[in-house]
């Protein structure tokens, strides 16, 4: 059984830290089933991993992006930007809809704003008090 030290790791990743982060995440992928790269010779996961780094058998950049890419919670996607006949049609309060005989060609819906909206909210009455409570 052939030990790894930190030592013959440290040529491959400068940085210990980061020796760590990627072993650990290496003896992660391996105990959920992937493929060692390594004869295991009795040794637990994150030694598998060490020896995987020291040996070269996996490159530590690509592994980086593997440890990036697990921690992501949102991945941008990029999505097509809408045309500029869209944008004014929905600034001017009104959207197109499908040629159909039956509906009309232009759907117009009313637009109020916030001003307007608190006024007519000022305007209304409040119920009237019951004894009930």
């Amino acid at each position: 059984m052939a030990r790894v030290t930190v030592e013959d790791c440290i040529d491959k990743v400068d940085n210990r830290f980061e020796l760590v982060l990627l072993a650990s995440h290496r003896a992660r992928l391996i105990s959920q089933g992937a493929s060692i790269t390594v004869d295991r010779d009795n040794d637990k996961n994150p030694v598998v991993a060490l020896r995987e780094i020291a040996d070269e058998t996996l490159s530590p950049g690509d592994l980086k992006e593997d440890l990036i890419h697990s921690l992501q919670k949102h991945v941008e996607v990029d999505e097509p930007e809408p045309d500029a006949a869209s944008l004014v049609t929905e600034e001017a309060g009104f959207v197109l809809a499908e040629e159909d005989e039956d509906q009309p060609e232009v759907v117009t819906f009313d637009r109020m704003s916030e001003e307007e909206l608190l006024a007519g909210i000022e305007g209304l009455v409040p119920p009237e008090k019951s004894d009930d409570y």
